[in-house]
């Protein structure tokens, strides 16, 4: 019986000279693996081609990642973008679909970055395409010519919702910093979204999903570089991986019942 659970990682589709290709970042395939304790495979941006039926029943949780691509804007009755903004139409038509249903059938969804800006899409919401350009809001981007550690180095404080799935994942703190490397963010809400954590410009940086069969958060930052090395980004993918887990024993017969039996061990780890 496989012990760890699978977890299907985004991809874009980038063209490699002549070649589509599709292609995912290797720290978050590496948080997949170590921080959530799954086996990793990359769901290539198909769309229609590869039924989301299908994939759902493969995957024991779906992990949404970031990229240098926007959202393409029709997609929310947004403007058309900046000319020269990068876009990939391919990977819409994929993550966008398979978010709403994996979340509606209880598969355990984590949306970074991009992810989390198709998750406010998925449920309604709209996206500031400049939030540096937009009145009253910080320039959330990173410096492209600072060396990596500085890129993903602490940017900001976030607030942490009262009570809220952050906030427990969190040990209860009612703050903590994160870095910034986006210029896209969250106009206006999505329904049935929670506000999980602001910047101090009252960007929204973190939701969860009200109302979830199972996990399902999206966050602004990322958290899946060092993963290892930040408290709140270990619990996240922890807790990530535990729900993988949980959906992965539930498929199988007589799973549930050793979850439920290992389960006081696991919170005493």
């Amino acid at each position: 019986m496989r012990m760890k659970p699978l977890v299907g990682v985004t991809a874009d589709r980038n063209m490699m000279g002549p070649h589509a290709s599709h292609v995912t970042g290797e720290k978050y395939i590496a948080a997949a693996v170590d921080g959530a304790g799954a086996l990793a495979l990359v769901v290539p941006a198909l769309g229609a081609r590869q039924a989301t039926a299908d994939l759902l029943d493969a995957v024991d949780g779906l992990l949404f990642t970031g990229s240098y691509s926007n959202v393409e804007p029709h997609l929310y009755g947004g403007t058309p973008s900046a000319p020269g903004t990068l876009h990939d139409s391919h990977r819409d038509a994929t993550t966008l679909p398979l978010m709403r249903a994996a979340i509606e059938a209880g598969v355990p969804v984590l949306a970074i970055c991009r992810g989390f800006q198709e998750m406010n899409v998925v449920y309604g919401g709209t996206l500031h395409q400049q939030v540096h350009a937009v009145e009253g809001f910080d320039d959330h981007r990173e410096n492209k010519a600072d060396q990596l550690d500085e890129q993903y180095g602490p940017a900001h404080a976030i607030t942490l919702a009262d009570g809220g799935m952050l906030q427990r994942l969190a040990g209860g703190a009612r703050d903590a910093s994160v870095n910034s490397l986006h210029g896209q963010g969250i106009d206006r809400l999505g329904a049935g979204l929670v506000a999980e954590a602001l910047a101090p410009d009252g960007l929204i940086e973190a939701v969860s999903v009200a109302n979830a069969r199972t996990f399902a958060l999206g966050v602004q930052w990322h958290p899946e570089w060092q993963h290892a090395q930040n408290a709140l980004s270990t619990a996240i993918f922890h807790a990530f991986g535990e729900a993988c887990r949980a959906r992965m024993l539930a498929r199988i017969p007589g799973g549930a019942n050793r979850h439920n039996a290992e389960a006081p061990c696991a919170a005493h780890a």
